[in-house]
């Protein structure tokens, strides 16, 4: 048996090396020339966090990242709402990593590379097709100049090529776009001095006017011992562009929305004028699909669930549907009941979480509380919403999402 992997990003990276260690030859056909340490900061939650580090990559993962300490909410008048620990500090088996998504996509590209081989992973390859023939399925590519290239065949193929996957556009031409929350992103990271523990991961406001989720993704980057800062602004916008994560931000688009957020923990303003760079997104998803796999093509990953950036699950979910693929294609000896397999197992699971995403996402409480004050400063915290009620809200997005703590601890 080979897979051909289509997408060399973390989800094909990290089914090439679940496919290795469970004794099954692939090739990962990425379309980029070069793979670089691209993009902005990622969060690994404890059950993306497992996986990883039973492919033994705790040690690489936590040279480059941040070990994520405790979750912090406020409101938008930087008022303390609640907090909690998060990974190994609220007593998980493994840590919750912060970390920057390219220092991640490089951590799996060299453990391929070094259990692998170079030769397995194949640059400058744009799948523009994929079939099947009897019992092979074949890729069809083209160079960067849109030369075709030699046609590819394996057993089965498998789509990690992200949101714009030709795969899924050519099982579904007429899905039609991803649909609009009403949310428009921008994304950057900036270079700041350690707040708070240092391992933060803060959540300030609501959508009125903004709501900023920050936290640091890589430690000790200069002589002054400062952090990089991954930062996320979220604002009601009717307008949008199309989906880009590599289209350039303003600063006047949305950083008004946040000029008297000066608190005595951060000075916003500052902080995000600061910063190295700015990207636009809008916040897009899809909706679920009734299959992913056909013969011995499937999808994976962000080509299967495209979903809200809420909640570091995307990459997350990712990391799981390639534990639940290579886990069936090693019991199942037909390589077509195992493909019927896996989507059985994730494609109900990550629907789920593509829909509560849009309705109860991690930041629910941050809704909560804006919601019962009606967007005032309040005297007291417990005057507003009970300790309680705050766990439970949070408890319920890691159920849905997979990562509760005694569902891992059963698992």
């Amino acid at each position: 048996m080979e897979v051909l992997i289509i997408g060399g990003g973390i989800g094909g990276l990290t089914l090439g090396l679940m496919l290795h260690r469970a004794g099954i030859a692939c090739r990962i056909f990425e379309a980029a020339p070069e793979l670089k340490a691209v993009g902005v900061g990622i969060n690994i939650l404890p059950h993306a966090s497992r996986e990883l580090c039973a492919l033994g990559l705790e040690e690489a993962l936590s040279k480059v990242a941040v070990i994520t300490r405790e979750y912090r909410f406020y409101n938008r008048f930087g008022q303390f709402i609640y907090s909690e620990p998060a990974g190994r500090f609220a007593g998980y088996d493994v840590p919750q990593f912060s970390i920057h998504r390219g220092d991640l996509q490089m951590v799996l590209l060299d453990a391929f590379v070094a259990r692998a081989g170079r030769d397995r992973i194949i640059l400058g390859h744009r799948c523009t097709g994929v079939d099947y023939e009897g019992d092979e399925a074949v890729a069809y590519f083209e160079d960067v100049d849109g030369k075709p290239l030699p046609p590819q065949r394996g057993t089965v193929a498998v789509s990690c090529e992200g949101i714009h996957s030709v795969l899924r556009k050519q099982l579904y031409p007429n899905e039609g776009p991803p649909k609009y929350s009403g949310i428009n992103m921008w994304r950057g990271v900036t270079r700041w001095k350690p707040f708070m523990s240092g391992a933060s991961m803060i959540r300030v406001g609501w959508h009125h006017p903004a709501k900023l989720l920050i936290y640091p993704i890589r430690n000790n980057i200069d002589a002054e011992g400062r952090q990089l800062v991954n930062w996320v602004v979220d604002i009601e916008t009717p307008q949008y562009q199309a989906r880009d994560w590599n289209r350039r931000g303003r600063l006047e688009d949305f950083l008004p929305a946040m000029a008297d957020w000066h608190f005595d923990w951060l000075d916003v303003p500052q902080f995000i004028a600061s910063a190295d760079m700015i990207l636009e997104y809008p916040m897009v998803d899809q909706d679920p699909l009734p299959r992913w796999s056909f013969g011995r093509l499937t999808l994976l990953g962000d080509a299967a669930h495209p979903m809200y950036p809420r909640g570091a699950n995307g990459a997350a979910q990712a990391i799981l549907d390639c534990r639940a693929l290579a886990d069936a294609l090693k019991t199942h000896r037909d390589p077509i009941a195992a493909l019927r397999a896996y989507e059985a197992e994730r494609l109900p699971a990550t629907a789920k979480v593509v829909l509560t995403n849009r309705k109860a996402p991690p930041d629910a409480i941050l809704y909560e509380v804006y919601r019962r004050t009606g967007d005032k400063p309040f005297k007291n915290i417990d005057d507003v919403i009970s300790h309680e009620e705050l766990r439970a809200l949070s408890e319920n997005y890691k159920r849905i999402a997979g990562y509760d703590r005694e569902r891992l601890k059963q698992a």
